[in-house]
């Protein structure tokens, strides 16, 4: 007899993960933890009984703000009467038999929101007397209102794009899902590959990348600022390995490291010995650490925590250093397959200095919700050089009704999705020698950036 189907581990819903919450076309980002409250849509729920549960599922919010999977239900009887046309239907809002506090009785006594949609439609006047498709159109705006399901998603690039777009554009320098695959497609992105990243998208781009990675590679990420920002990288629940390829680099050391002053860090774990108590207790002789063993008892456990913070925070400036030197150095190497910038920051000054980095013959890849700074970098780098197949463009996106007999595109859409400059790099010649003025072969020193420069 075979064995029943195991679902695998990554396809269930585990305490800790990041998951995105779907009610409609309204999403949120959470972490599932036990007892602990999410305020979604104006509601307080629970996401105990999400665990160990298959994305994907839907669930119910009942009384308590507990969440109860969803059982297929047969659908409500609907009249299959129809009007003609709406012609003879007045919006005067007296065509609805239940008033306010009578739906609000109807959720106290636990009716659920499919029943009160169904007295919601005996109790309307027009109902019948609307088209087909106004008929669906009303149910389908009244579940919206009355049914309390949410679905569990599994976070990804596409629906973190979406989601952030809707409800925080500006944290992400209005980024649009369409054109942050278009950087994607653009850049190469692919596993094994060495990527530079700069971007205030509040870490959406450089999730994105990893996750198109799949912890293969190498990513380095440049920041401005005291540290990088990771919000929407977190959101993405990626494994501890992950990270094991990510490194950070700070923009106000890039002036350092393109004139070759950047000096790396030597690392030192601190022990027990490095503490001054331990250090008072070396000098002193056994006797005396007896006769001053009772004294010290109720300071010892203060000072021990006091040290093990010292020598934790110690060891986490150490690693942070540490892997800041290694950062260094991958870029020193200047043979990076690829750079994505999407910054709030001008981009022709960090375009200009971090090309360096990348290797011949590699895509790069600049974001900016304005055409016109990227024009600049365009003029730029046709003067500079170094660069092929250049192009500037700008990606339109609208959205489609797709229904019997009546698909056309929807009436709202986006205003603008950014715009997007392009190029493969390429190793520049050098000029050959005149017999008469003999000239240097060697190509000009990269210009110094300065930090103003980066974060203006």
């Amino acid at each position: 007899m075979a064995d029943e189907a195991v679902a695998p581990s990554e396809l269930l819903i585990k305490e800790g993960d990041y998951v995105v919450l779907k009610k409609e076309d309204v999403y949120k980002a959470v972490q599932v933890q036990r007892r602990k409250k999410v305020i979604f849509e104006k509601q307080w729920i629970y996401l105990d009984n999400t665990i160990d549960q298959h994305y994907g599922t839907t669930f119910e919010i009942t009384a308590g703000g507990n969440l109860q999977t969803k059982r297929k239900e047969v659908a409500a009887a609907e009249p299959k009467e129809a009007g003609a046309d709406n012609r003879n239907i007045i919006d005067d809002g007296k065509s609805q038999k239940l008033t306010r506090d009578d739906i609000e009785a109807l959720k106290e006594k636990g009716i659920k929101g499919q029943e009160i949609v169904q007295q919601l439609i005996e109790n309307s006047t027009t109902f019948r007397d609307k088209t087909e498709f106004a008929q669906e159109k009303y149910i389908k705006k009244k579940k919206k209102k009355y049914e309390a399901n949410i679905t569990i998603l599994k976070p990804s690039t596409r629906i973190l794009a979406m989601m952030y777009y809707a409800r925080e554009p500006g944290k992400i320098c209005q980024l649009r899902y369409d054109t942050l695959a278009q950087m994607l497609t653009l850049g190469n992105i692919h596993a094994g590959s060495k990527v530079i990243v700069m971007e205030t998208c509040a870490g959406l781009v450089l999730g994105s990348v990893m996750e198109r990675m799949g912890g293969f590679g190498t990513v380095i990420q440049m920041y401005p600022g005291t540290g990088p920002v990771r919000a929407a990288t977190d959101c993405f629940g990626f494994p501890k390995p992950f990270y094991k390829s990510l490194y950070e680099f700070p923009l106000s050391k890039v002036e350092r490291l393109v004139s070759g002053t950047f000096s790396g860090y030597t690392t030192r774990v601190p022990t027990e010995q490095d503490t001054p108590q331990a250090d008072e207790e070396s000098n002193g002789s056994v006797a005396e650490r007896r006769e001053t063993a009772q004294e010290a008892d109720e300071d010892s456990s203060a000072a021990d925590s006091e040290s093990v913070t010292a020598i934790e925070k110690k060891r986490k400036q150490d690693e942070r250093r540490k892997r800041e030197s290694e950062a260094a150095v991958l870029l020193q190497n200047r043979n990076a397959d690829g750079l994505i910038i999407a910054s709030r920051f001008h981009p022709t000054p960090l375009l200009l200095t971090l090309l360096d980095f990348v290797a011949p013959s590699r895509p790069f890849v600049v974001y900016c919700q304005y055409k016109e700074p990227l024009l600049e970098s365009y003029t730029k780098l046709r003067e500079k050089g170094g660069v092929v197949n250049l192009r500037l463009s700008e990606t339109w996106l609208r959205n489609y009704q797709v229904l019997p007999n009546r698909s056309h595109p929807k009436l709202v859409m986006s205003g603008g999705g950014g715009y997007l400059l392009h190029g493969i790099t390429v190793l520049r010649e050098t000029a050959k020698p005149n017999s008469n003025a003999p000239e240097s072969t060697e190509e000009p020193a990269p210009k110094k950036l300065k930090v103003a420069e980066l974060e203006s």
